[in-house]
């Protein structure tokens, strides 16, 4: 009965002023002044904060957002003086995992955030089931119900096995690369492949990429990736590999086969 109410008391709605709350620690994903926050606020505006946050007390004072992190921002700039938040005593990898989960279940994420997003939970699944967290390999350690951390990842998510994988490749990816990923400019599997690249052989590539104006397609990407692990992705090759003509880049000439069936047998 008292762990009961203790459980309930702990789970209340309470009001803490907004400057109290701070964001989690190298949380992944991007609170972005866009179209969908100007949504959020105005809504905000008009309703207030329909959805408590949910936070942990911080040692140093003030409470961490675990989630609710576009809630905060959209009452920041609606000029809320409170917040409603469930105040949970949680530990890091816990507190990780429901971070993740939570923002997950957005429509519009990012490659970039669900890549640090599943790197994150990953390590956190790992650390609880006594796994090493420094393998980008197959896991080893012990395995829950015969299952890795990775396993039991994808059975969580909507993603499979070897598309998390891809995923948290994308993490090895400079900035400036990622960001062109977050934006639609270099496809999500052309991408992995670059993940492959050392960070000087990426930059190279940006520079590349900036002064030709183009992008890789798949597979340039596989051939500077194989250039890469043989110790030969010069800057020299770089650019010869960009300069290859894609085949959606070819001129096309189309002529409508009734113009010119008559000139040719039939079946040619």
């Amino acid at each position: 009965e008292q762990q009961r109410e203790q459980v309930q008391q702990r789970e209340q709605v309470q009001q803490i002023p907004i400057g109290e709350l701070f964001p989690f620690k190298n949380h992944p994903f991007k609170v972005l002044d866009d179209e969908s926050m100007q949504r959020t606020v105005e809504s905000v505006e008009q309703y207030g904060v329909l959805s408590p946050l949910i936070a942990r007390p911080r040692p140093e004072g003030g409470y961490e957002i675990i989630s609710g992190h576009r809630r905060q921002h959209a009452a920041q700039l609606a000029g809320l003086d409170t917040l409603p938040v469930i105040v949970r005593n949680m530990d890091d990898d816990a507190a990780v995992l429901l971070m993740v989960d939570s923002n997950l279940q957005r429509e519009n994420i990012l490659p970039s955030e669900r890549a640090f997003a599943y790197k994150m939970k990953l390590d956190a699944m790992r650390r609880q089931q006594g796994e090493r967290t420094d393998l980008t390999s197959a896991p080893v350690g012990q395995k829950f119900d015969g299952k890795t951390s990775r396993e039991l990842l994808a059975i969580e998510s909507p993603d499979s096995h070897s598309q998390i994988q891809r995923y948290i490749r994308l993490t090895n990816l400079i900035p400036e690369i990622l960001d062109m990923v977050d934006d639609g400019r270099i496809a999500f599997r052309p991408a992995v492949e670059l993940s492959y690249l050392t960070e000087q052989e990426q930059s190279a590539l940006y520079d590349t990429m900036g002064r030709e104006d183009c992008t890789p397609s798949l597979a340039q990407a596989i051939k500077m990736k194989a250039f890469s692990r043989d110790g030969k992705l010069t800057d020299a090759v770089i650019l010869s590999i960009m300069e290859e003509e894609k085949p959606n880049q070819k001129e096309q000439f189309r002529i409508p086969k009734e113009r010119i069936s008559k000139y040719f047998k039939p079946g040619t």
